[in-house]
């Protein structure tokens, strides 16, 4: 159905629907939304029930937004904005969209400024014409998270993005095409390998790529086969759906804006900010180690702008004859497996992307649950006839033990993670050891993304365990403020605690220590037999922490001070 269709349609149910009470002054389709605009929003606000008529009848999302000459002055807005939220909410800021016509409360306790049912909404919206959105106020400060808010506020960006929704709803409802239906995937990368993950889907009328990571230990083929026919040109692409932010799956995401891409990128919220802050320290990394980077910041920002994010459980059309839903993956923050409904009802289909299938510090296992499944096309990194993981209560004692040895001895811990989802676990696991009396007092020291990461996952509590999410929530024991963590805040300070004699926990990335401050660590401490490295992710082939498992007593590393690179013998003790 064409987007005019679709303008058509809800005019003509919404004369049905609606009372002769409420006006409507204009109906407009962003994205897959449609927004229906009245100057008697107040009205609107007491009757939900013919909203969900609506959107029932039109089976399409509907958003109510005051006519923009029905809204209060910014000042005045303001004023009678903080008389309506409760003192319990404990707002922070205020910021007004003039482009949207949206208020963003950022508070404390959302759930106070929500209301039960959204009732203080409800009078925000009567009283001063705004439509209000709350997000939750980081415990933890994020650069990331305020630079992005602060970004997608600007009133430039937010006239390109009111432009880019509606080219995109144009998009998303098109007419289609005559023919016989199809559904077919392609892989582009991450079979038989880990990383450069990527997938396209296509249909008679769409085409969908999933996922467009690199493959941190294959320098001679890093991306996916994005050359493939069926894939080019990029302009022809109408999504891209991101399943989590690990470089594996997100980094080369920014290099299909250099090539003409120019569509809509969707993924849950807290995957957009963990990309973006991934993907930068991409570039900074690459540069440092002497290699070519495919793109710039500029790039990461055109993905920022083009991002449109869903939260678990919420159906989109993405285009005519797909739907999109995410699941929870239980893998890292925000990670999603991606199902999609294909037409209407032809066909369904599940990419995993990367999932954990038990509980674990951090997450929730994997939602296995869908309503209808024709195929799952899943993940199996762990999935080898003699692979395992060991047990979490195993893995803790295994890492605590290790520790406590390399103590005994006087040595230093190092700990290389990736910055997002293994750093937070081990965070936890220390912290646990830590209050139980399992561990020494010394100083954990958190070095690379790992901290900015970490506040992320606090500003998200709700895609974490109860049992976690609780604890942020009321803001009280906290595992990720322990006072024993402490954030490397610069090269001298790394530098200062290289050369200390007292025993230390170091965490640092990369997680395949392939770059990063890890490299700087490893330099430093490798030829102490006294020292540890205790690996507690994957090593994929071709990497530095794949070959320092396999024994290597001797390795290379680029001398950032002269060029080159420098040998360094390798002493120290690997688990």
């Amino acid at each position: 159905m064409a987007v005019e269709d679709v303008i058509k349609l809800v005019k003509e149910v919404a004369t049905e629907v609606i009372p002769d009470n409420i006006a409507f002054t204009d109906v407009k389709v962003e994205s897959s939304n449609v927004v229906l605009y009245t100057p008697n929003v107040e009205i609107f606000s007491e009757n939900n029930e013919v909203i969900r008529t609506l959107a029932q009848k039109v089976r399409k999302r509907i958003i109510i937004k005051a006519d923009p000459s029905v809204r209060k002055p910014i000042i005045s807005a303001k004023q009678k904005l903080l008389e309506v939220l409760p003192e319990e909410a404990e707002v922070v800021e205020v910021k007004f969209d003039e482009i949207n016509g949206d208020v963003i409360i950022e508070a404390v306790n959302p759930g106070r400024a929500i209301g039960k049912h959204g009732s203080v909404l409800n009078q925000v919206r009567r009283e001063i014409g705004w439509n209000p959105i709350v997000i939750r106020s980081a415990p933890m400060e994020s650069k990331t998270l305020k630079e992005i808010r602060n970004y997608m506020l600007g009133d430039k960006i937010g006239e390109e993005r009111k432009k880019f929704l509606t080219k995109v709803g144009k998009k998303v409802f098109r007419d289609t095409i005559e023919g016989e239906q199809y559904v077919r995937v392609t892989a582009l990368g991450g079979y038989r390998e880990v990383g450069r993950s990527c997938h396209l889907l296509m249909t008679k009328d769409s085409k969908v790529l999933i996922d467009c990571g690199f493959n941190p230990g294959n320098d001679k083929e890093p991306s996916p086969f994005l050359s493939a026919p069926e894939v080019t040109p990029l302009e022809g692409i109408d999504a891209v759906v991101l399943t989590h932010a690990h470089l594996d799956h997100s980094a080369l995401l920014p290099m299909l804006f250099v090539y003409g891409y120019d569509g809509p990128i969707y993924c849950t919220p807290p995957t957009r900010e963990l990309a973006s802050l991934l993907q930068m320290d991409y570039i900074k990394i690459q540069n440092a180690e002497g290699n070519r980077v495919p793109y710039n910041t500029e790039h990461i920002r055109h993905a920022i702008r083009n991002t449109i994010t869903i939260n678990y459980g919420d159906t989109t059309d993405i285009s005519p004859d797909l739907k999109l839903t995410f699941h929870n993956s239980g893998h890292i923050l925000g990670s999603a497996a991606a199902h999609f409904h294909v037409g209407d009802g032809l066909y369904n289909l599940v990419f995993s992307g990367d999932i954990k299938f038990e509980n674990t510090w951090l997450f929730d296992r994997a939602v296995n649950n869908f309503p209808r499944l024709e195929a799952l096309i899943m993940e199996s990194t762990y999935g080898g006839y003699n692979d395992f993981q060991p047990a979490r209560e195993e893995g803790t004692r295994n890492l605590t033990e290790i520790i406590n040895r390399t103590v005994e001895k006087k040595g230093k811990i190092l700990i290389p993670v990736f910055a997002v989802g293994r750093s937070q676990e081990v965070m936890l696991v220390l912290e646990k050891a830590y209050s139980d009396g399992k561990l020494k007092d010394m100083p954990v020291y958190l070095d690379g993304m790992i901290w900015e990461a970490t506040a992320l996952h606090s500003a998200y509590p709700e895609y974490l365990n109860n049992n976690l999410r609780n604890k942020i929530y009321q803001n009280q024991d906290n595992p990720f403020r322990s006072e024993i963590f402490n954030k490397v805040e610069n090269s001298e300070m790394r530098q200062e605690i290289c050369g200390r004699d007292e025993p230390a926990i170091v965490l640092a990335t990369s997680g395949m220590v392939n770059g990063g401050p890890v490299m700087e660590y490893l330099r430093h401490w490798a030829p102490d037999s006294n020292n540890t490295m205790v690996f507690v992710g994957y090593q994929a082939a071709g990497t530095m922490g794949q070959r320092l498992q396999q024994g290597a007593s001797e390795i290379h590393l680029h001398d950032r001070d002269n060029g080159g690179m420098v040998p360094v013998k390798v002493n120290m003790n690997l688990e």
